[in-house]
């Protein structure tokens, strides 16, 4: 955050806490302590030409970044790092801010007066992705580099970004020891169901219970407060009253929780008293460094052998797979997780966020995608918090792991009660293409999700859009070629084998299609004749499954999900593994599940190129409009069309040369002076809303078709 002059004491004390080393490289001489001019100095800043940034821990200044004005383009920037601090990318994170701040104030270049010592301090500049000239006089490195941002730099930050936080919810999976906070004796209460969870999932970790009126909860001891457990705590669990939870993030942050699901309600979700006790839960836990998993979470599962962990309310632990799962609803979250087990898709991990003031989606992304577990990732989102932010990340993870999302509240693009975003003024159209633009795959509901899943979690990506068809049933093949087609698909004549058909005739038929270069798909049907289990070709189906490059789905005996008869064995130990063939009820919602899976494997084999920045793009101007458009409409305005061809211009988008006109002669004037093959468009309000009235001309040669 921004120094502030109130911040004289802390920072009176952070310099106290700087060794004498770190103090002599920030000065170049011996500096014990500060005058009260100097301190002044240092906490007073006018957050243009002088700018500071503090970085707090609790509520303890560990560091400071600033920049002083040189001229009207250039400033000299400068660090100090508590010693106890130093090497964990905190200079980087304030030159990151400083960087931003400076360009919005105008700032082309920082220039920085460093030691030839001082190495941590150079690497620092060095591995910001800017170009750096230096030289060296009098003992001292001048550094001088342009802070326009660079695909350079732009991959730095979003790189250390990402190890940030996949690192901070690896924490939260990968824990060792879990204090539950709210553990009871009660039977099914909250607190006794928490502790039971825990310790059926066989987490192997450590696993307190914390009771300020129990001396045992479940065979085990319980602790007045966590500051009494003797042991490292890696999460809490809280489930207590929502009055109480902030005095137990405080409790938390003095012990060195890492972080904290709060399940717990109360909050956001229960009005603005709510909503007021939900933003100082949640300044509370980043003063203190804290990861934040709720309030009124449902919780967090780890399926992963070596630390399986069920910190939830969840009565069902999932089969382990290879589909990390988000969502917000606690009520939804233990639906999906039965739906998952009875279709027998297994999951890496699940997270069910509540009012997600803290740890969202967002997060998860960049967790899952170094995740080695996860394969799959999918999203029910019923709040989109930062959709920037999430837009490019998940066009990074679509890009080796696909996505399956349902955006809930389409309709009215609402926000649930507790979720601290704004609703959505954007068209449906904005977000569908956000969607698409990212690769993620775009479902309506969630059994279209699961629809959707089966096939990426057990089958390879189809390498194009043509689908061959086998079956024992003519009409039902031909309701697979009609829905193939009708989603955009290629169908290769089936091949229709006799209702009688056995395992050894699908065999051959199946080895067939799969074998033919002009097919990259197949969809089996099996219709069995009476009295027949179908278990022979299920064998056979499962079998070339396994082994196939090319994705298999069916429609077997009406089964929903991934049947023990059609299921591979699992070498991670879930329940089906890679090859096992997903079926469905009907055959539309087979052909519908793969023609999303083609879309995106098209999607993910095309060259999406590289974000560039343009050094010539004019974002201040741009910024200035519409800040300037801002001032006199606050709740928003449309541009005019001079507005927005400069606001395009400025980001190097130039449109059609355009005149306004008045008269037919200041309209021939204009179409002489573009040379013609012009169009005239009415300004006029009146006619422009009125689509039965011409207001249009296209392709106008000369003067005399203007007349």
């Amino acid at each position: 955050r921004p120094i502030v002059p109130e911040d004289v004491p802390k920072y009176v004390e952070f310099y106290s806490r700087v060794s004498a080393e770190s103090k002599y490289y920030r000065f170049f001489a011996p500096y014990p302590r500060l005058s009260e001019r100097d301190v002044a100095r240092f906490t007073e800043v006018d957050h243009h030409k002088r700018v500071a940034f503090v970085m707090t821990l609790h509520d303890d200044i560990i560091a400071v970044g600033r920049y002083d004005a040189l001229s009207d383009e250039e400033a000299e920037v400068a660090f100090l790092v508590e010693d106890a601090h130093q090497g964990r990318g905190i200079g980087q994170l304030l030159l990151e801010h400083l960087a931003q701040a400076g360009r919005e104030r105008g700032y082309q270049r920082f220039t920085a007066e460093v030691l030839p010592e001082n190495v941590r301090m150079i690497q620092v500049f060095r591995e910001m992705g800017y170009t750096i000239s230096g030289t060296l006089e009098d003992g001292v490195q001048h550094l001088v580099f342009d802070i326009n941002a660079t695909d350079s730099s732009l991959s730095v930050m979003r790189a250390r970004e990402q190890r940030a936080e996949a690192a901070s919810i690896k924490h939260i999976f990968e824990s060792k020891s879990v204090a539950v906070i709210g553990a009871s004796r009660k039977q099914d209460s909250i607190g006794q169901t928490l502790v039971r969870n825990l310790v059926l999932a066989d987490f192997a970790g450590k696993v307190y219970a914390v009771n300020s009126q129990a001396e045992a909860i479940s065979g085990m001891p319980a602790y007045k407060s966590v500051s009494d457990i003797p042991d490292q705590v890696d999460i809490a669990i809280v489930a207590v009253p929502s009055e109480h939870v902030l005095s137990i993030v405080e409790d938390c942050a003095d012990k060195g929780v890492h972080g904290l699901v709060v399940i717990s309600a109360g909050f956001a979700e229960e009005g603005p008293q709510g909503r007021a006790r939900q933003e100082e839960l949640l300044n509370l836990c980043r003063s203190n460094g804290l990861r934040l998993i709720g309030p009124n979470a449902l919780g967090v599962i780890n399926t992963a052998s070596i630390s399986r962990l069920n910190a939830s309310l969840a009565p069902t632990m999932p089969p382990a797979g290879r589909a990390g799962f988000f969502c917000q609803s606690g009520a939804l979250g233990t639906a999906i997780l039965e739906t998952v087990s009875d279709q027998g898709l297994g999951l890496s991990t699940f997270v069910s966020a509540g009012n997600r003031a803290d740890v969202s989606g967002n997060d998860l992304l960049q967790y899952w995608l170094e995740d080695d577990s996860t394969e799959v990732v999918l999203l029910y989102l019923e709040s989109i918090g930062n959709p920037r932010k999430f837009s490019r990340i998940a066009r990074r993870v679509s890009e080796s792991k696909p996505i399956v999302a349902v955006k809930s509240g389409r309709s009215t693009q609402g926000v649930p009660v507790g979720h601290a975003v704004r609703p959505s003024t954007a068209p449906l159209q904005a977000v569908d293409a956000m969607f698409r633009q990212a690769g993620v795959i775009q479902v309506d509901t969630l059994d279209e999700m699961f629809d959707v899943a089966q096939i990426l979690a057990h089958q390879p990506l189809p390498r194009g859009n043509r689908i061959a068809v086998v079956g024992n049933s003519d009409a039902v093949a031909l309701i697979v070629t009609d829905a193939a087609k009708s989603q955009g698909l290629q169908v290769a004549p089936p091949i229709t084998l006799s209702s009688a058909a056995g395992a050894e005739q699908f065999e051959v038929a199946i080895e067939k299609a799969l074998a033919r270069d002009d097919i990259d798909a197949l969809v089996v049907v099996y219709t069995p004749p009476v009295s027949t289990d179908g278990e022979e070709v299920a064998d056979v189906l499962a079998a070339i499954g396994e082994q196939s490059d090319k994705p298999i789905v069916s429609t077997f005996l009406a089964s929903k999900g991934i049947p023990m008869l059609l299921r591979v064995p699992d070498l991670q130990g879930g329940l089906a593994g890679r090859g096992s063939v997903p079926s469905y009820v009907l055959p539309e919602y087979a052909v519908k599940a793969l023609a999303r899976v083609v879309n995106y494997a098209q999607w993910a084999a095309r060259d999406h190129g590289e974000y560039h920045v343009d050094a010539t793009y004019r974002t201040g101007d741009a910024k200035a409009l519409i800040r300037d458009v801002l001032e006199i409409a606050p709740r928003g305005a449309v541009l005019s069309i001079e507005q927005v061809h400069y606001l395009l211009a400025c980001y190097g988008i130039d449109l059609l040369q355009w005149q306004n006109v008045h008269s037919k002669e200041e309209a021939i004037a204009a179409g002489e002076k573009f040379g013609w093959d012009v169009v005239l468009k009415a300004g006029s309000e009146h006619l422009r809303a009125r689509p039965d009235l011409p207001h249009i001309w296209r392709n106008i040669q000369n003067a005399a078709e203007m007349t």
